[in-house]
């Protein structure tokens, strides 16, 4: 893994976020030479993996509440990701 990968994976999912708008934002202005830009898109592209992988991560951990006949709640059970 090299420092750079090592280093986003440390990243909560604000941090990342909040780099990969800075990275979209100076990709859009396009004041960036090209072998910058490369490089500015592929971290980019790490960091949206990333903050996909938290968020994957934590849509697992979310549960639903499972009511009875009677409606009263009757404990929990992994939320349908549908």
């Amino acid at each position: 893994m090299s420092e750079k990968s090592a280093d986003i994976s440390k990243m909560t999912f604000e941090q990342a976020l909040q780099e990969l708008e800075k990275i979209v934002g100076g990709l859009e202005g396009g004041n960036i030479a090209l072998d910058q830009s490369i490089e500015q898109y592929e971290r980019g592209e790490a960091l949206r993996a990333h903050c996909q992988k938290l968020l994957q991560a934590a849509e697992a951990k979310v549960e639903k509440i499972k009511l009875g006949p009677d409606g009263k709640p009757q404990g929990t059970e992994p939320l349908d990701p549908e």
